[in-house]
């Protein structure tokens, strides 16, 4: 008989390639919606409407939230949702999307090095030693996309930056609010942010002016797309697999992203090289390694 032990490792491994998909095209999405509006007001549009999208679902749930959940709750908006929003936004109004999603690896080394010094969370050698093969295959695919040679962006600062946010986010999520389900802190964290996005976008920035722009739906479409589907659905998941496994595990997804929005890419018409190969392939090794378990010694 199968034991629910065995059974869930299956389901993470589904969820996580389920979130790859989702998030390594977000990166496209992010890149059609500039055609048409400004960075800020992408990501003002993604965090107002992922979190009004999923209030109709979590009414009831408000009553579960103590108050000491409040100040915790609210952190997980700002640096889980809408301080990356901006950050990647603003980053690739100057990197290729492409990029962008390479760059994103970096979350499994900050939330390891943060869970590590920040939470005093465990951390076996052979965890380091994926996180490390994943980056070097990080490393290829960065050569890969810069014709041969890495040229220094600041712009990619930002990133850098967002992947901290998230690690702070996951062993926030995975270490001080365990007693509160997967949808209710997506939920009630995208809405406690969502009206100052909504806010700042219609009163803050021209937003009316951006309606006579010949690819108005078409940007509009691809930033509500980002925000109901990978910003709400997306974190949704991603909340549940931390609580199944471990944040280690989880920001593993991040490794995966990167081979799905080079592949778009590719769609896209951008080149593959060799070093995207090469690189995918350690990245792939790195995620094995570091969530590979140790085999018990039979009895």
């Amino acid at each position: 008989m199968t034991t629910n032990s065995e059974v869930q490792p299956f389901k993470a491994w589904l969820l996580l390639l389920l979130l790859a998909l989702i998030w390594g095209s977000s990166f496209l999405l992010i890149k059609k919606g500039l055609l048409a509006f400004t960075p800020d007001q992408l990501a003002a549009i993604r965090i107002a409407s992922a979190g009004f999208v999923l209030l109709p679902f979590i009414l009831r749930r408000f009553a579960r939230v103590q108050r000491h959940h409040w100040p915790k709750l609210i952190c997980v908006g700002l640096v889980g949702s809408f301080i990356p929003a901006f950050l990647f936004a603003f980053a690739q109004t100057e990197l290729p999307s492409g990029v962008t999603g390479v760059l994103n690896t970096f979350t499994p080394l900050a939330t390891l090095i943060i869970g590590v010094f920040l939470f005093r969370q465990p951390a076996r050698l052979q965890q380091w030693l994926g996180v490390i093969i994943g980056l070097g295959g990080t490393v290829l695919l960065v050569t890969a996309s810069s014709a041969g040679t890495f040229e220094f962006n600041r712009y990619g600062l930002l990133i850098i930056l967002a992947t901290i946010c998230y690690g702070l986010n996951l062993n926030l999520i995975k270490h001080h609010i365990p007693d509160l389900g997967a949808l209710t802190i997506t939920g009630v964290s995208l809405f406690l942010v969502a009206p100052p996005a909504a806010l700042y976008l219609f009163f803050a920035t021209p937003f009316a002016d951006q309606t006579a722009h010949p690819q108005f739906a078409f940007a509009l479409t691809a930033i509500l797309i980002l925000g109901i589907i990978g910003t709400a659905a997306a974190l949704i998941i991603f909340n549940t697999v931390v609580k199944m496994t471990n944040t280690t595990f989880t920001s593993s997804v991040t490794y995966l992203i990167p081979i799905v929005a080079l592949l778009l890419g590719v769609l896209d018409g951008e080149p593959f090289l060799i070093q995207h190969g090469m690189g995918m392939a350690a990245i792939l090794s790195g995620v094995w390694i570091a969530n590979r378990r140790k085999r018990k010694s039979p009895a």
